[in-house]
């Protein structure tokens, strides 16, 4: 829940974030192309919004989707944390 709240705070209560502004922010390394490549291919798992039907409709991130991702990578993080001291402590 707090990550949900920072990200209102961040993007000033915005619903759905563009690609432009999450990659900007989040994935650094990455263009909106390649973002956008990157979810179809599954490498990276977080819905992409279109806000209309149309294939030239401006995309973006719905912002509990976000959210959700950054808690997710962070339960990943801590996982592999734990299972790494844990391992060292064992020697």
């Amino acid at each position: 829940m707090k990550t949900l709240l920072v990200l209102m705070a961040q993007y000033d209560g915005q619903v759905v974030i563009p690609l432009e502004k999450v990659c900007k922010d989040y994935f650094t390394h990455l263009t909106p192309d390649m973002f956008q490549r990157k979810v179809l291919a599954g490498q990276i798992k977080i819905p992409i919004t279109r806000l209309e039907a149309s294939q030239k409709s401006a995309r973006g991130v719905h912002i509990t989707d976000l959210a959700q991702y950054l808690d997710a990578q962070h339960a990943a993080a801590m996982k592999e944390c734990l299972q790494l001291n844990s391992a060292q402590r064992s020697r």
